[in-house]
């Protein structure tokens, strides 16, 4: 869902960025026709076990790869960026431009395409708010020398679960600041509107300094072995400290439980928190991510990575495009069948789910090719690199 900051995909370190953006905005699409139409069945956050089919716990679970991968691909698309042009000063001055811009479009095209609201009542800060804002703080960051950077962000992710008990109530001083930083809650800003804090921003800002940090081992300098050396020790790394940590019970998590069968234990054992994303929830999703990344470098000859590079070169077209597409076909679902789930039109099985998401990836892949094809040839048209 962010803006390709690099060359058109001819080298491998950038065709393996652009193919794994790709993957997981599939696995987004997946998760947002679930959130479509199939809402008569929603799940918390963690899950609940007892109540979630398998089926519908994994199919969420491949979703929570999604935002930690495109933050943390924001960071290095900086890195990379900096690279291109003239160093810190244009890097702080895109980030804070861009970050701008999404902030803005999160509150205007992309909560009328969840709401079909307007004026709106509720406005959603969700993934696109929490990127923005994220990129407006990484724009300060940049000026940090890296291992200091680095250091910031990893005691970010690594402590932000130290305040998971910290909260303070509504009419409190504090209570906007923390609910935007890490309370996720309400905010009333109005008689008539309020906002949801879905995306509590401080281990995005941890997550995204973080890719900016690793933004080293995919300069043109950079020897291809060395860098997947990093991709593999850091990615097995992250999942090594995931297991231990959730192995034992530890820190920033509900305990897991063992059931009488083993794949409920396993649901259990994998059911992480992502609102915020505790410690566990990016070390999992984060080791996952770099591991994928080191697999796309070594098969970006495959014509599979390529069409996935088409998705991961224009993320934020696609992101607009699937959410009108969605709320259009929920609409004609509705007007066709009505409401054939109580409150909600949607389908019967998760099955139908995943059918819906291959299909309307299939018919979405002609104009965001067509679309990155049109950023690629027109670097002149200076607004096309925002989206």
């Amino acid at each position: 869902m962010t803006t390709t900051l690099h060359a058109p995909p001819s080298s491998q370190r950038l065709l393996s960025i652009d193919a794994l953006r790709g993957l997981v905005i599939l696995f987004m699409l997946l998760d947002h026709v679930r959130e479509t139409f199939f809402l008569h069945r929603q799940v918390a956050d963690p899950m609940n076990i007892e109540l979630t089919d398998p089926v519908l716990f994994f199919s969420r679970t491949l979703a929570h790869l999604c935002a930690p991968v495109f933050v943390l691909l924001t960071g290095l698309s900086a890195y990379l960026f900096g690279e291109k042009y003239q160093g810190t000063r244009d890097v702080s001055a895109f980030l804070f431009k861009r970050g701008l811009f999404l902030v803005v479009l999160e509150f205007t095209l992309v909560n009328f395409a969840w709401t079909f609201q307007f004026p709106p009542t509720v406005i959603y800060l969700q993934v696109i708010w929490a990127i923005g804002v994220s990129m407006m703080a990484l724009a300060a960051l940049v000026w940090l020398p890296r291992p200091l950077l680095l250091l910031v962000a990893l005691i970010i992710i690594g402590g932000h679960n130290l305040l998971d008990s910290v909260h303070f109530p509504q009419g409190s001083a504090l209570h906007v600041p923390w609910a935007v930083l890490h309370d996720r809650g309400w905010i009333e800003f109005s008689q008539n509107l309020r906002l949801r804090t879905s995306y509590p921003l401080l281990p995005w800002i941890g997550v995204i300094a973080l890719g900016y940090c690793m933004g080293p081992w995919f300069a043109r300098s950079a020897s291809a072995s060395q860098r997947q050396q990093y991709l593999l020790r850091a990615g097995l790394g992250a999942l090594l400290g995931f297991v231990l940590l959730r192995l034992f019970n530890g820190y920033g998590e509900a305990a897991w439980v063992k059931h009488e069968h083993w794949l409920a234990t396993l649901m259990s054992f994998f059911n992480i928190t992502k609102y915020p994303p505790s410690l566990l929830f990016l070390a999992l999703t984060l080791g996952a991510g770099l591991l994928l990344l080191l697999a796309f470098e070594r098969a970006q000859q495959r014509a599979w990575v390529r069409t996935l590079a088409v998705f991961g070169a224009a993320p934020m077209f696609f992101y607009l495009l699937h959410l009108y597409a969605l709320k259009v076909l929920y609409l004609i679902g509705v007007a066709v069948f009505g409401l054939n789930q109580g409150s909600y039109f949607g389908f019967d099985s998760i099955v139908t789910v995943w059918l819906m998401a291959v299909l309307l990836a299939a018919a979405l892949y002609v104009p965001v090719r067509w679309f990155a094809a049109l950023k690629n040839r027109r670097r002149d048209v200076s607004w096309l690199k925002y989206f």
